[in-house]
């Protein structure tokens, strides 16, 4: 059964349920953790970790609102708009719920809260 951690932006939580994926272990192995993560694109926000962790980067071809992310193999990537992409990522889970999410994450850097429920 897929693990649910959580996700806190603004006083406001959502549930995320992680990839079965050896990349969505090494990322709950870092929560709990709270990160200030910048805008970019009008359609994401994210974190350059100070250490790495394992990719299985893969072109996914359209990205969800919500998808959680791994650019690269230190870069944490949250998304609160769909769009067809090129880009290859490894997925590390994705909001369960994801309505309201733009609205709450806004046009700014934020500070994003992930534990363990």
């Amino acid at each position: 059964m897929p693990e649910v951690i959580y996700l806190e932006i603004n006083g406001q939580q959502f549930s995320v349920t992680l990839d079965d994926s050896p990349t969505a272990e090494a990322f709950r192995a870092l929560l709990p953790a709270t990160w200030e993560m910048e805008e970019l694109h009008g359609n994401e926000k994210f974190i350059y970790l100070d250490g790495s962790l394992p990719p299985n980067s893969r072109s996914v071809g359209y990205i969800e609102t919500g998808d959680l992310m791994l650019y690269g193999d230190n870069c944490i990537v949250l998304f609160y708009d769909s769009f067809s992409t090129s880009y290859g990522y490894t997925r590390i889970g994705w909001v369960d719920d994801p309505g309201g999410l733009p609205e709450i994450v806004g046009s700014g850097d934020i500070t994003a809260s992930f534990g363990l429920k």
